[in-house]
């Protein structure tokens, strides 16, 4: 039996810049979290100031006096804190004068160790052990990533790996389907270039289904560099042609693409998307998993329903399947 944790992502409440933020707004979303039989929250890094009040460290405080007094208010609502944050570094935040960095260049690396230990360092004040991020810009802004790339992004995010775990915090590249790092075997290289460094990663479902990467073949093959599972589904996939149109964070999954996909993401359940979720328990069971399992569904027009959903699928499904605690 694995000791796994679940956990769900709150970026679904967050569909514009000021949707989501006043404390009365979050409570809510954090007491249907907890009746839907979840643990924890999980957080996104976010920049615009207090029209993101969850989006850095500062903002929390801003808005609810000290972390503590945030994760007071996430006790009250029957949560044990945040699980995870998911971070970005090419978005720029106030404590780097508003500049985002790339991992792709050695000068920019010290400013996201310094930036992701500034994250670390908060969630575990906050209760959670896991840094999410996004390790490289999209395919169309550097094609196929050679071996000198590859090398870069393995030597950057092990110096921030090894940061954050001095923190208590673990760290997870977490590959969406715009990544250069899902042309070829890029992901692959990766994972092979930072064995034994203290580097994990992160399978999120859909991201994978939707860049034609099996989900549960990456689980068993690589089982000991899963560091964090982000769970949600998908109708589409998106071919590498279409991942290197220019522009793609907008013209492809913001507007669509040439297909004018209104929704790319879907919460688990058992009625016909890409991913197959009882595969993925299983596999998971069989690992012997003990991370965090985060549910999402961050396009759904009827969050405190999906959410709700979601509990009901993984409490009657997957939890027996994969074992853990709420």
């Amino acid at each position: 039996m694995s000791g796994a944790r679940w956990s769900y992502a709150v970026n679904q409440w967050d569909t514009n810049i000021d949707a989501f933020v006043r404390r009365r707004e979050h409570e809510r979303a954090f007491k249907t979290v907890s009746i839907s039989g979840f643990g924890a929250v999980e957080l996104t890094a976010e920049s615009f100031g207090a029209w993101e009040p969850l989006g850095t460290p500062d903002q929390i405080r801003d808005l609810y006096g000290s972390l503590e007094q945030f994760r007071d208010v996430l006790a009250a609502c029957a949560l044990d804190g945040v699980s995870s944050y998911v971070y970005d570094p090419a978005i720029g935040f106030d404590v780097e004068m508003g500049r985002g960095h790339d991992p792709l260049d050695p000068a920019g690396v010290p400013r996201i160790v310094d930036t992701a230990r500034w994250f670390a360092a908060a969630l575990v004040r906050l209760g959670g052990d896991t840094l999410v991020v996004r390790p490289v810009g999209s395919a169309w802004q550097t094609g196929a990533l050679d071996d000198g790339q590859i090398a870069a992004l393995a030597a950057a995010w092990a110096d921030v790996g090894a940061a954050v775990e001095a923190e208590g915090v673990g760290l997870a590249l977490h590959v969406d389907f715009l990544s250069a790092l899902r042309i070829g075997d890029g992901l692959e290289r990766l994972v092979e270039a930072t064995d034994g460094a203290p580097v994990g990663f992160a399978v999120d479902t859909a991201e994978f289904a939707i860049a034609g990467i099996d989900p549960v073949a990456f689980l068993r093959r690589h089982p000991s560099r899963i560091r964090h599972v982000q769970l949600k589904d998908a109708r589409e996939t998106v071919g590498e042609s279409e991942a290197l149109t220019p522009h793609a964070e907008q013209f492809v999954r913001t507007e669509g693409g040439e297909r004018r996909i209104g929704r790319w993401f879907f919460e688990p359940t058992d009625e016909g998307g890409l991913v197959d979720f009882e595969g993925v328990a299983h596999a998971l069971h069989d690992i012997g998993y003990g991370g965090w399992i985060v549910v999402e569904s961050d396009q759904s027009p009827h969050p405190a329903e999906s959410a709700m959903v979601s509990g009901w699928y993984v409490q009657n499904v997957l939890r027996p399947i994969v074992g853990g605690a709420a």
